[in-house]
Formats: C-alpha cells, structure tokens, sequence
C-alpha cells in the first residue's frame, strides 16, 4: 500500500460514531460528582477530546471480534480515561502550560488540582473496568499502568546521562507508548470473549502502531510547527534523545561525528546548542532514516493482519497506521 496524505480516518470515525458518543457519555457519567470544583475541572478538560485514537482502537477491535456491546464500551472508556489521568499527570510533571491548544489543568489552578483530578480520572477508568466483569480487562490495565510508569522512568534515567542508542529507545517507547496500543486492542478482544492466540496477532500489529506513534510524534520535535504544540528542540530540552539523532550520531564516518558526540554530552544545552543538534540530526539523515523504520514497521503489521479474514474492519486497522505516519500532528 502506498502511502499518501489522504487518509480514512475520518471515515473509520463515521463508521464508529455511534458507538463512540456512546463511550464518550460513559466517560462522562463516570466522572460526575458532587464536587462542584471537580465538575469544573473534568468539563474543561473533557471540552477538547483529541483524536481519541486510543478508544477508536478498542471499537475496531470489538467490532472485528463480534461488534461493539457494552462491554466493549466499558472497556474503552476504562482506557480513555486512563490515558487522560496519564495525560494530566504528565503535564504537572513537564511544567506544561497547555495540551491540545488549551491550558492545562495543572497551569489553570495548580499542582494539587491537577495531580487530584488525574486520580480521580483513575477511579472512574476502575469502575468502568470493574462494570466489564472480566478479571482479564482489569488485569491488562493493571500491568499497561505499571508498564507506562516504568517506561517514564526509565527515559528519565537515561536522559541524566544522555547516552542510549536504538534498541534502547526502542525499549523506552515500547514500555510508554506502544503497550498502551497494544492493551487497547487486547481488551477489546477480551470484552468479546475471545483468547490469547487469537488476540497475538493483533496485540504485535498494535504494539508496532504505538511505537510508530511515538516516533512520529518524535519528529515533530525537529521543526517549528505551531499546529505540533510544542517549540522545536523540546525533547533536547528535557534531555531526550529520540531516534533522529540517535540516528545522526551513529553515523561514525560522518566529519561532524566527534563534535556532536560531544556537544550532546554538555552539561547544559542551550538554544544555539539545541539548533546545531537539530540541524544535524536532519542533514546526517536521522528524519529520512526515521521515516524507513516506520515504513518498514507498517508493512510487517500489515502482514500480521492477514491472520484474520479481510473486511472492512481489517482495512480500517491498515488505514489507521497509515494516518500514523503521515499526521502532521
């Protein structure tokens, strides 16, 4: 399948928009409470959805085993709402100031908000879990949490040093990124009842997605798009290295090696420091190479997919890793 800027994700939305504004009153309800500070909050967090691409997989996943019943909808509004909690926490912890063109809950009122609403956003994700009535959904959203957390630290970790390389970023957005996928897909699978040979397939297809997600999403950080929502250079910033680089400053034979591999050790980077790494992940080749990964991760994903019989949902599976790569935010 050749890749181009046209997508169907608009059309594997329509496909599913019933079955998603359903999920999205179950969220709601979920998170009503007498709390009139917290209603507040959770309605002006809730007022700019994102592409919930994380519940779509939990529909297509349902609807490829059987169709979309209740329980499936349970068990995608239990992710959804963890994924936001994640979000939430994440921006108290990276300072951020806004998500999604809107400002954060954390820069709105303060860190104990923030921090509170994100736990209360896990309760709700519990009970809609526990409504499923399979063990096997609260235990995969039990281990996705620990894994997500270890994922975090672990980039923390290296970030200090600075030092990794392919494999283990690989490793780092596996755990904090592409396990999310993959759990959305399996509790899907697990809401229609079915086992884990058949859901191996389809968990490998979606844990190849979320690490071309991450990667995309990486790329950003190389050029200065307003529609991205974060400044050029930012990963740097926070001491991340992602694959471009990576890429750039494996290049031994390249006449700019030693110096970067120096530069990116500094203690500190500033502006002028981050543009140099920047300009140089790109001319060394990191983005082109970074684009040849994704690519080869979307053929071998399609391949997975020819486990099940094609339809219309196998399609839709193939055309959502499509709009992964070639989303410009």
């Amino acid at each position: 399948m050749e890749l181009t800027k046209v997508t169907k994700l608009e059309e594997i939305r329509q496909s599913l928009d019933g079955d998603m504004a359903r999920l999205n009153d179950i969220i709601k309800n979920s998170l009503n409470s007498d709390s009139t500070l917290m209603n507040a909050v959770v309605e002006a967090h809730l007022a700019t959805k994102g592409k919930q691409l994380r519940p779509l997989l939990v529909l297509l996943s349902g609807k490829l085993f059987g169709g979309v019943n209740e329980t499936v909808l349970n068990a995608g509004a239990a992710i959804e709402l963890l994924h936001n909690a994640s979000l939430i926490h994440d921006d108290v912890i990276d300072q951020a100031k806004e998500r999604r063109g809107a400002p954060t809950v954390s820069s709105v009122y303060d860190n104990h908000i923030a921090v509170l609403t994100g736990d209360f956003f896990i309760t709700s994700a519990l009970r809609c879990a526990v409504r499923t009535g399979d063990p096997r959904i609260l235990d995969e959203l039990a281990i996705m949490g620990g894994t997500l957390s270890l994922g975090e630290i672990d980039q923390i970790n290296n970030a200090q040093g600075r030092n990794i390389n392919e494999a283990t970023y690989m490793n780092i957005i596996g755990k904090k990124t592409a396990k999310l996928f993959e759990s959305c897909v399996a509790v899907g699978g697990y809401a229609r009842n079915k086992d884990e040979d058949t859901l191996k397939p389809l968990r490998h297809y979606a844990h190849l997605l979320g690490l071309c997600f991450q990667m995309k999403d990486d790329t950003f950080d190389y050029y200065d798009d307003p529609a991205v929502g974060k400044p050029t250079g930012n990963d740097l910033r926070e001491g991340k290295i992602t694959l471009p680089l990576i890429y750039a400053l494996s290049q031994e034979a390249h006449p700019q090696h030693e110096a970067m591999q120096e530069l990116v050790h500094k203690q500190e980077l500033d502006t002028a420091d981050i543009e140099t790494l920047v300009s140089f992940a790109k001319e060394a080749g990191g983005i082109d190479y970074t684009y040849e990964v994704m690519e080869r991760l979307r053929q071998e994903a399609c391949i997975l997919l020819d486990a099940y019989e094609p339809c219309d949902t196998i399609e839709a599976f193939k055309q959502l890793f499509q709009f992964i790569i070639v989303r410009n935010n």
